[in-house]
């Protein structure tokens, strides 16, 4: 396996860091529009595993074409992204273009519905991915979307559950929650804001067999969850994401939803932001002493926060990702909280990446060494459901980090 690695930020880097201790591959190359990162995210696997088997490259992601030549000039035969959504679809038809396999951890852009955004679905998330499923699979090629930590992980947790721990299912509710803090900051996200944003202010969907997908109003539904391993009880509210558009495909469920534990503070700050307009992507003129530039507001926000990856040598506490399934197994009724947590001094010791970058980069790293094994096979586009779970959770645990399951 030759890979195409697009993206060199907090996550690229992790991912080279993880893989750098695997044997599956032959070489990975590492670009990014900024060579220095791309670069930087090489020299820090430099002596790790066998030696020249990492590279770098310059590339603009939205670059469809020249991301094609990088791909052919490489012989790479798998296109790994690893950069915010933005670029999903010219890097997801690069890869077609020529003849490569592809994932990714986020999939392609919603569209809200335009006349009642917080009722009906508009363009769903990747909606224009499945568009194009066909070509994929009329190619022979696979296009494994969402394969992050949530979405991904959480994904397989579910097809878990399907398989070997419940014969009807009620409902998935994907759950994610943190204690981490971040010294000397009062607001540093631990991930993209960019994403986040993204994420939290559209218009959440959610899942019922009776009536398909529809979406509500951001931030609702609140709960309190209690995660384990010490995090305890958040408060976790309905968010857009993937795990939602992509479980009912593959697995039977009556209900399925995704809860976020953002927190009052972060909530707020993010109404703050939608209210100034400041989530906007549309560029704006920005007077500037060189003459006018044109700016998205939230690629503003974006450069004023700290850069997510730089953050672990401040960061303390653990984040959890799992998947809460409630159903029925021999006729009684079960529920379960399959997750996984990683505490940020562990990541930070062993592979020097904060957390939450260290838990999403490991998934496509695992379910990659399944593809490149034949453990997983399959052609068009297709969400980890569509797998089967024990050996990527299996081989999960040999990566050192291991998953947990919780009776509720």
């Amino acid at each position: 396996m030759r890979i195409l690695l697009v993206g060199a930020g907090g996550v690229g880097s992790a991912i080279t860091r993880i893989a750098a201790r695997r044997d599956y591959f032959e070489h990975m190359v590492v670009a990014d529009y900024d060579l220095g990162r791309a670069e930087a995210a090489v020299a820090a696997v430099a002596g790790v595993g066998a030696a020249g088997r990492f590279g770098s490259a310059k590339v603009d992601a939205g670059d469809q074409v020249a991301v094609a030549d990088l791909l052919r000039e490489h012989r790479c035969d798998v296109l790994l992204n690893a950069t915010d959504p933005r670029f999903v679809l010219p890097l997801f038809a690069a890869a077609h273009d020529v003849g490569a396999h592809y994932l990714d951890m986020a999939m392609s852009l919603s569209h809200p519905h335009p006349e009642r955004p917080y009722e009906l679905c508009g363009v769903k998330l990747g909606d224009d991915q499945f568009a194009r499923a066909e070509e994929y699979r009329a190619s022979g090629l696979l296009a494994l979307v969402g394969m992050g930590v949530e979405p991904g992980l959480s994904d397989v947790f579910a097809r878990h559950a399907a398989d070997e721990l419940f014969d009807e299912i009620e409902e998935i509710g994907v759950r994610d929650g943190a204690n981490l803090t971040v010294d000397g900051y009062d607001f540093a996200p631990s991930f993209s804001i960019w994403t986040t944003i993204e994420e939290c202010l559209n218009p959440p969907v959610v899942y019922e067999k009776e009536r398909g997908w529809f979406t509500t109003a951001p931030f609702s539904e609140p709960e309190v969850f209690d995660f384990p391993e010490g995090i305890g009880p958040v408060e976790c509210v309905n968010v857009e994401h993937e795990e939602v558009l992509l479980i009912p495909r593959w697995v039977d469920a009556g209900r399925v939803t995704f809860k976020y534990g953002l927190g009052d503070d972060f909530i707020a700050k993010l109404k703050t932001l939608h209210e100034l307009g400041l989530d906007r992507t549309d560029p704006l003129t920005v007077p500037t002493d060189h003459g006018p530039a044109r700016v998205s507001p939230r690629d503003v926000v974006a450069a004023a926060l700290p850069d997510p990856a730089t953050l672990g040598d401040r960061m303390r506490g653990k984040t959890c990702a799992g998947t809460w399934v409630k159903g029925t197994k021999d006729g009684r009724p079960r529920e379960v909280y399959l997750y996984h947590v990683v505490d940020n001094e562990w990541s930070m010791r062993e592979y020097g990446s904060q957390a939450v970058v260290w838990q999403t980069a490991v998934n496509p790293v695992v379910a990659l060494e399944l593809v490149a094994t034949g453990a997983w096979t399959g052609a068009g586009v297709l969400g980890p459901e569509a797998f089967p779970a024990r050996p990527f959770l299996d081989l999960l645990g040999e990566y050192g980090s291991p998953w947990g399951m919780r009776e509720q």
